[in-house]
Order: C-alpha cells, then structure tokens, then sequence
C-alpha cells in the first residue's frame, strides 16, 4: 500500500454549527464541506447525522459529526484526558504566541506554551471538550536524528518494561526544571 495522506480525521462534535463557528473564529478555519443522511452509507443503518469537513490547511481535512439520535458525547474513562487530542502546526513562534492571544480573546482557558525542545505547544479545549494543541517546531536537523535514532530502542525498552526509557529525556528537562 503506498499511502499519500491523511485524507481526513473525523471526531464526534455535540452541535455542527457551533463548531463551524468555533473553528472558523479560533482556528481560522473554512467549512468546505457538508454531508448529512437519515442513513448511514456504509452499513445503511437508519442514523441521521450531519458530516462537516473543515480546511485545516495544506490540503488537511477536520471532520465532525453530529449525532441527534445517539447518547450524548462522552469520553473513554480509563484514559487521561490529555491524551487524546488534535495537534496543528503553525510557522513560527510568533504565530503560536498569536493563536494563544487569539484563544485567550475567545475567552478559553490556555495552558502553555509548553517547551518540548523540539517544539513548543498551548493547548486548550473545542466546544464539544475536544482537546487541541497548537505547535510550532524549534528542532534542529541533529534534535530530529537523534530522536529517530533511538526511537526503535525506545519502543523495545518500553515493551519489555513497561517503564520510560530516558534516551529523550532531554527533550522536557528544561520544563520540568522550572516547574520545580
């Protein structure tokens, strides 16, 4: 199989036309798409639903879904909700530091910018409770191949041990230093 992209990532969202608009306002980002059926073409159950398809830039596709008929939104319990969330990538730092004043304009509750080293990071929640983070890159070309070199030894590690192992440690040192 020879993928080319992502072609678009879908997420439950509780209202389509709050999230258009959250999106557009926050994000900057353009519907470009709307599908909606009283049954599901896939499986053809009965289930009417509305599909929007939002431009995340460089040919990326966010979808959503409002679901009436189904129970309300709800999240895997036994998973943190850091953990599950949508990451975009802007230029530089002077436009993550603008989408953070953007969010913060909007009213929303920012966490960061948090240093991973390799990139820097806000995050804050969609109004469905969608986690979303916004980064921009500051690795250099050696940060990168240093990752890539020790990530199969990573991986490995933590299949036998179940425990991080520290051959990126460097990359939150500076963050957890200034949080002590």
């Amino acid at each position: 199989m020879q993928l080319q992209k992502i072609h678009h990532v879908a997420y439950r969202c509780r209202d389509a036309k709050e999230t258009v608009a959250f999106y557009n306002r926050v994000m900057g980002m353009e519907l470009i798409g709307a599908i909606a059926e009283d049954r599901v073409p896939s499986t053809k159950a009965p289930d009417p639903y509305m599909h929007i398809f939002l431009d995340a830039g460089a040919g990326n596709i966010l979808a959503f879904f409002e679901l009436p008929n189904s129970p309300p939104m709800g999240r895997d319990p036994n998973t943190p909700d850091w953990v599950q969330h949508i990451a975009f990538q802007v230029g530089d730092l002077d436009a993550l530091n603008e989408a953070k004043a953007r969010a913060e304009a909007d009213g929303l509750d920012v966490v960061g910018p948090t240093d991973h080293t390799i990139f820097r990071s806000i995050y804050f929640r969609d109004p469905s409770g969608h986690r979303l983070e916004v980064a921009a890159w500051t690795a250099t070309a050696e940060q990168m191949a240093q990752m890539k070199d020790v990530a199969h030894a990573m991986v490995d590690e933590w299949a036998e041990t179940k425990k991080p192992p520290r051959h990126t440690a460097w990359l939150h040192q500076k963050e957890f230093e200034s949080a002590e």
